[in-house]
């Protein structure tokens, strides 16, 4: 069966300024946990929704915003113009909270929602508290940015960005977390939202399980999206374009647990120097 055209969700159309440009819903794709919108802001307009039963990591792609919740309200925060800009602020809200967000400037926000059955205290995550990772080796080194680890006070949300160098590869070797077999896996639906940094650029990425039911490789442009519900799923940006990708993970643990693919598993060893395309940002 082919899975090519439900797992690439290409953006809605909207002005070059305002409007909301993706919204995945789990009822709507066959998940169980995550739902994940894009919204752009002009400045001084506002956008107000609320929680309800999930939590919430609001994570600023681009531009300056202010929060006014019922769990507390921060000011003018966010300051990268664009994602390969600087280091992220990130806004986490639990249940039962309402909010509005003003844009500061044109900004550009994703909104992480996931069911959660405790409450956490509101807080903002400031480029300081991100934890920058240089991963992998040679022509498979990429930096993680961690935004929500497992060990951050939230209820099942996990939220990382990843930047990949034009010509290098990232998730890789190709790795899993779609069975629950702690503390070597566990099974996490997930959703790779991809910013490029020239129009005309692009990323492949690869979809499959080991025993065939599910076999995609995906062109992903900018502001397109994949979801991931199993199976292995390795990235390679096309040279001279590099590459970002936000990844929401929600499941069966609050784990980052995955496994890789037996066939692919030699290389890691083998890797040696970083590559020094990858200059963590500030």
């Amino acid at each position: 069966m082919s899975y090519g055209k439900e797992l690439l969700i290409r953006p809605k159309p909207i002005n070059d300024a305002s409007g909301e440009s993706q919204c995945i819903l789990p009822e709507d794709v066959g998940f169980d946990y995550l739902t994940f919108r894009v919204r752009k802001l002009v400045k001084g307009e506002s956008y107000a929704n609320e929680t309800g039963t999930s939590e919430l990591c609001l994570v600023v792609l681009g531009g300056r915003c202010s929060v006014q919740s019922s769990a507390g309200s921060w000011l003018d925060f966010g300051k990268r113009a664009n994602v390969f800009n600087g280091l992220p602020y990130a806004l986490y809200l639990s249940v039962n909270t309402s909010f509005t967000v003003t844009a500061e400037t044109d900004c550009e926000l994703a909104f992480c929602f996931c069911p959660a059955e405790k409450q956490y205290p509101a807080h903002l995550i400031t480029p300081d508290e991100v934890e920058v990772e240089v991963r992998g080796g040679g022509n498979a080194t990429r930096q993680i940015n961690h935004i929500l680890k497992p060990e951050f006070p939230a209820d099942r949300l996990l939220i990382v960005e990843v930047f990949t160098p034009g010509g290098n590869w990232s998730s890789y070797p190709p790795h899993k977390h779609d069975v629950h077999n702690p503390p070597a896996e566990v099974d996490l639906e997930e959703i790779y939202y991809y910013k490029i940094d020239r129009p005309e650029g692009y990323a492949i990425q690869k979809v499959y399980t080991g025993d065939g039911r599910i076999d995609e490789t995906l062109t992903v442009r900018d502001g397109e999206l994949v979801l991931i519900p199993e199976g292995y799923h390795p990235v390679v940006a096309a040279h001279g374009y590099n590459v970002y990708y936000l990844n929401a993970l929600a499941g069966s643990a609050r784990s980052m647990a995955a496994s890789d693919d037996p066939a692919y598993a030699w290389v890691r060893p083998l890797w040696q120097a970083k590559d020094p395309q990858v200059q963590p940002l500030k």
